[in-house]
């Protein structure tokens, strides 16, 4: 009885023990399952020694690629299979590359960050190629409500929204609003739309309509690109948001003297009149005109320096003094657009330091620039008002929603 016992207890192990290897086995053998893998840049990163910087200024697509180690034969062959996709005499210092090396010594990709969405990859062996990578973006509806206490910056900042805003609405406004010039209370809406990649805004895609408040005073711009021609914001009568003159000529630092008849000069120490606005920017700083208009005088003007003034209409003139030098090219005669360069900011004639000496004649007589009011472009043609005062009526009403559900911060 106890024989047959024990007999019965070794088979049963044994039962046990080939069913649990036949189990481990047949795990063994069962072939994974495939999956297709996707990698982004087109190759796999993790199996390279990967070199990073940033080109260096001066640098030129075939000099990194000859320091990375690609010979100039293979450089330049590289160059003509990507030449479709990418020019070589737009790479940009600062621009951030990868390189990727196989046993440390064989460049094998370069991946160039064009722009903060797409990259070029360069295949640098077996077959010579190129391709894009573009990054997702994500393309959003927003609204901004700021109102100036500091700056116009940090309260963009402190709004939500993102300072590349600053740039479009310097544009729009550039004929109404001086942005110098803004004053605590001062306060913008704007309905447009953004772009974002990796969680950071990247650029401002359009700007649909926007509201710049001072006190009770409203200046309404509506983005409207149906009619031919330059103009692509208007008010809401259906007047060109573009004016005819600039608010100013230069990107300037600050303004070191303005408008007054009752000024101490700096340098003879006699009180007279300074019928300009002064300025204050570095040597080279390019002056522009502030609207189209013909070159009546280009030279040397005594204690102005070299000055060039420019005949807009009947009615309006404009001087630019103390040049360190003129716009090449620019003669008598020649006929200017707004914002177009013609002379960079010096000290020339009698100067303390570098500035634009900015003046403007209405009817022969010198008027302040910074209170003038510029006269407008061209209205909306009429059979464009009424879809433009729809749209008014619609984006009105959609910043008015989209802002009263705007949670405050």
């Amino acid at each position: 009885m106890k024989r047959n016992l024990t007999a019965i207890l070794i088979l049963f192990v044994l039962t046990l023990s080939c069913t649990w290897t036949g189990r481990k086995a047949s795990r063994a053998e069962a072939p994974e399952e495939k999956k297709d893998t996707v990698y982004p840049l087109g190759f796999c990163t993790d199996s390279f020694t990967v070199v990073e910087g940033k080109v260096p200024e001066g640098a030129t697509f075939s000099g990194l690629m000859g320091s990375l180690g690609l010979n100039g034969d293979n450089t330049y062959k590289l160059i003509k299979a990507s030449d479709s996709l990418f020019d070589v005499r737009k790479f940009r210092a600062g621009n951030a590359w990868r390189a990727y090396y196989e046993d440390s010594a064989s460049l094998c990709y370069l991946v160039y960050e064009e722009n903060r969405v797409r990259s070029i990859v360069f295949q640098c062996r077996d077959s010579l190629a190129a391709w894009a990578f573009d990054k997702e973006v994500i393309h959003e509806e927003k609204v901004a409500d700021v109102t100036i206490h500091s700056s116009l910056w940090n309260d963009m900042t402190e709004a939500g929204a993102s300072p590349l805003m600053i740039v479009e609405l310097a544009d729009i406004y550039a004929w109404t609003v001086d942005f110098f010039g803004l004053q605590e209370g001062d306060r913008f809406r704007v309905l447009y739309h953004q772009d974002v990649c990796e969680g950071e805004v990247f650029r401002i895609a359009d700007v649909e309509y926007a509201v710049f408040s001072r006190g009770e005073k409203e200046s309404h711009a509506l983005y409207f690109d149906q009619q031919d021609g330059g103009n692509k914001y208007w008010n809401e009568k259906g007047e060109s948001m573009r004016k005819a003159f600039l608010k100013a000529p230069l990107k300037f630092t600050r303004i070191s003297s303005g408008f007054t008849y009752h000024r101490l000069h700096p340098v003879h120490g006699v009180v007279r009149p300074h019928t300009a606005i002064d300025y204050a920017a570095p040597t080279g700083t390019p002056v522009m005109s502030i609207g189209d208009g013909t070159v009546i005088s280009r030279g040397w003007a005594g204690g102005g320096g070299n000055t060039v003034k420019i005949r807009h209409n009947s009615v309006y003139t404009t001087s630019y003094m103390h040049l360190s030098k003129y716009a090449a090219g620019l003669k008598v005669g020649d006929r200017v657009h707004q914002g177009q360069v013609i002379g960079y900011v010096g000290m020339t004639g009698t100067a303390t330091g570098p500035h634009l000496d900015y003046r403007v004649y209405k009817n022969g007589t010198p008027i302040n620039p910074l209170t003038m009011e510029a006269p407008s472009g061209d209205p909306i043609r009429e059979q464009y008002k009424p879809a433009l005062d729809s749209l008014y009526r619609l984006r009105t009403h959609k910043m008015d929603s989209l802002l009263a559900t705007k949670p405050i911060l």
